[in-house]
Order: structure tokens, then sequence, then C-alpha cells
């Protein structure tokens, strides 16, 4: 069985609420706790809402997600380019 972990900012996400009322829920439900290195609490995912994350990921607009991934990328790639002030001077 996979473990899901999610901030409080993610479960309210998914629940349609705010961090605040996902971390009453969490504490409610009486699901894991735990503080990740990052210093942020996650909370492991029961089996009713790993079913409802799962549906929201069946349900997600691919074509969109993959646009955003491609331009991410094209954007992260120039910032990795060399500039053109580098090529001058290896020129010259």
């Amino acid at each position: 069985m996979p473990q899901i972990w999610m901030t409080y900012d993610e479960l309210g996400a998914l629940c349609g609420c705010g961090a605040m009322e996902a971390r009453d829920r969490a504490i409610h439900l009486s699901l894991d706790r735990r503080k990740s290195r990052d210093g942020m609490t996650r909370v492991k995912l029961d089996p009713a809402l790993m079913v409802e994350f799962f549906a929201s990921v069946r349900e997600t607009d691919f074509d969109l997600a993959i646009e955003v991934l491609q331009n991410t990328h094209r954007q992260m790639a120039g910032l990795l380019a060399p500039s053109e002030s580098r090529n001058r001077r290896g020129v010259a």
C-alpha cells in the first residue's frame, strides 16, 4: 500500500478548505503527522483520502500540466544556457 504524505496546505487543497481546517481534520481523523526535514508538518493520508487524491489526479488536465512543465523547462534552460558575454570572452 503506498504512503502519501501532504502538508496542511496540500491537504486543504485536496479537501477544499484552508490549512488550519485541514490540520483540525487531520487531528480529528487521528492521521499520522510528522515534521519533515524542511520544517513542514506532513500528514499521512488514510485510505479514504487516498481515494480522493487518486480521483483528483485522474481529473487533472494533462495537456495543461505538460504545457506548464515545458514552459518551466524552457525558462530553466534559458537560465542555464551560457550568456552572450561569456561566449564573447572565450572568442576574444
